[in-house]
């Protein structure tokens, strides 16, 4: 939903601000007073393309900046900005930070509708009519949407596993050769997962077990040996503790000195019972070697990691078991590929069942509101035409589009080529009136949906866009006042005649809109259409 706008330097505006009501806003001028610059400026905040035509004379560049809400849990809004230069070149800007048109686009964009005569609109696209039909039917077709492709993610992922394995099973030459290698080279040393990284632990140790224990054995000596460093302490002990008796510090000497004897008798024992434990087996060692270089081998050509070596093994023998057993891997996947297949087309048919229930009540809902904008016995007509398996789509098994039909007994047509732009405009406010909350846009666009309306059907006009703006945030540039009055919001838009004229947006409210709406009825602002202008306000409930 659109909160405010400012624009300035857009074609004749120089500056304005727009700020739309929730419900209906209309704007309304005398034709020629630019109000196609304000949805020139609205096609510049949804990411249309643009050019330096709409920078107004004499300006550096034109601006459009504003706050769009989302969705009904948009508490915060985005702030946008676009500046065109009157070189032609965009400027994007989403709450602050430079982006691009089509960053641009993707915000704002599918929040905001323009259903100008002229404009492209999502009705004539007919990819969109399906999602309409779905979005108005709601859970009936969604679980059956939602089935559909369920079911053909499955059929792909299993079509995906069958031409993996016939194309494994049409492995030849260097590629079966490579994996026969690999898996022979590998399973000839048969590493264990752990092993190789034990025995880098272990080989070292193995390498240089003599000395080792040579080295534990010296220590000891040195230690507890004859002449070795316990007994000078334990003869330093002796004295200390003799001569305690005359100084009682020497005995604390001595008591400390008792404790490091004994920690390095500990210790003398621990490196004996060390080097009793090294069993130096040349044999041991050179089979230690050996695995290790096989190990390293393995490293240098399927390596650099163990995991790497691992997974080359499992990528062989996958390979090599495909290969040899080609026939019967290809039959088990075509079962589940046919088997799948049959679950895709039950599913497909239960989609297009329920579209094709949903779809005619749709024309049906969307016929009445055309009947209450005077538009005779038009009406839509669903057409589904099924297609061939190789091109069904996340959207369905179908093509599916919406045709219209002017008359009884006419030849339905595409609603792209119906001439009228104002009865295109209509169509799609029968269309957005049905869909009501369904429909995923929150702000929609008129220009010109009136033209060349008047009377009754000006009237029945007037009721259906107020009967849309209890779903909608709309705006609608209209010349009618019987659809002026209905507006929850009313601005008018003026051109002054000055060195360059310029377009003027005014909010009117009160007398000032009163003498607009007589404008309209009359032409003048004589006392009768003032009273009818007031009359008309009044019988709305819109004005006091």
């Amino acid at each position: 939903m659109v909160d405010e706008i400012h624009v300035a330097d857009v074609a004749l505006i120089h500056d304005a601000t727009f700020a739309p009501a929730a419900g209906l806003t209309v704007l309304t001028g005398e034709t020629g007073a630019g109000k196609t610059a304000l949805l020139s400026a609205l096609k510049l905040l949804v990411g249309e393309r643009a050019d330096a035509s709409l920078v107004r004379e004499g300006a550096d560049a034109a601006l459009v900046e504003g706050r769009v809400f989302r969705d009904a849990h948009d508490a915060e809004g985005v702030c946008v900005s676009r500046r065109v230069g009157a070189d032609g070149r965009s400027r994007v800007r989403i709450d602050g930070h430079l982006a691009s048109v089509r960053e641009l686009g993707a915000v704002v964009g599918p929040t905001i509708d323009l259903c100008g005569q002229h404009e492209h609109q999502r009705l004539l696209d007919a990819a969109t009519h399906v999602d309409m039909v779905d979005a108005w039917a709601g859970s009936a077709v969604a679980t059956a949407l939602e089935g559909y492709r369920a079911a053909l993610k499955n059929a792909r992922a299993a079509q995906k596993e069958l031409d993996r394995v016939a194309e494994a099973a049409r492995t030849q030459g260097s590629r079966l050769d490579e994996a026969q290698f690999a898996l022979d080279r590998i399973d000839e040393v048969n590493p264990q997962p752990g092993e190789f990284e034990e025995l880098e632990e272990t080989l070292p140790r193995a390498e240089h077990a003599e000395a080792l224990a040579g080295t534990a054995h010296e220590a000891a000596e040195a230690l507890a040996g004859e002449g070795g460093a316990l007994d000078a302490l334990n003869t330093a002990i002796a004295d200390l503790s003799r001569m305690g008796s005359v100084d009682a510090k020497l005995a604390e000497f001595a008591d400390t000195l008792t404790s490091a004897a004994i920690t390095l008798e500990d210790t003398s024992s621990d490196l004996r019972r060390y080097r009793d434990s090294i069993d130096f087996d040349p044999a041991e060692l050179q089979q230690l070697q050996e695995r290790y270089t096989a190990f390293k081998g393995l490293l240098r050509q399927f390596g650099p990691r163990m995991d790497d070596v691992f997974a080359r093994r499992d990528e062989a023998r996958e390979l090599l078991s495909v290969v040899s057993d080609g026939a019967a891997r290809i039959r088990r996947a075509q079962e589940v590929v046919d088997a799948a297949e049959a679950e895709l087309a039950r599913a497909a048919k239960a989609l297009t069942k329920r579209r094709n229930e949903a779809a005619p009540r749709f024309c049906r809902e969307v016929g009445k509101q055309m009947s209450r904008l005077q538009m005779g016995h038009a009406e839509l007509v669903w057409e589904s035409r099924p297609l061939p398996r190789e091109r069904w789509t996340e959207a369905g098994p179908a093509t599916c589009e919406l045709l219209y039909r002017s008359g009884a007994g006419l030849t339905p047509r595409p609603l792209r080529r119906i001439a009228s732009g104002g009865e295109l405009s209509r169509v799609m406010l029968a269309c957005k009136v049905v869909l009501g909350e369904a429909d995923g846009v929150d702000t929609l666009v008129f220009d010109e949906v009136d033209a060349g309306l008047g009377g009754a059907v000006a009237r029945s006009l007037a009721a259906v866009l107020a009967d849309l703006a209890r779903t909608h945030q709309v705006i609608v540039v209209t010349h009618l006042a019987q659809v002026a009055v209905l507006g929850e919001r009313h601005y008018v838009v003026q051109k002054r005649d000055v060195d360059v004229p310029e377009t003027q947006l005014r909010e009117v409210a009160g007398k000032d809109r009163v003498h607009e709406i007589a404008r309209m009825l009359a032409g003048d602002e004589s006392e009768a259409s003032l009273t009818h202008a007031r009359q008309m306000l009044t019988e709305s409930g819109t004005w006091q």
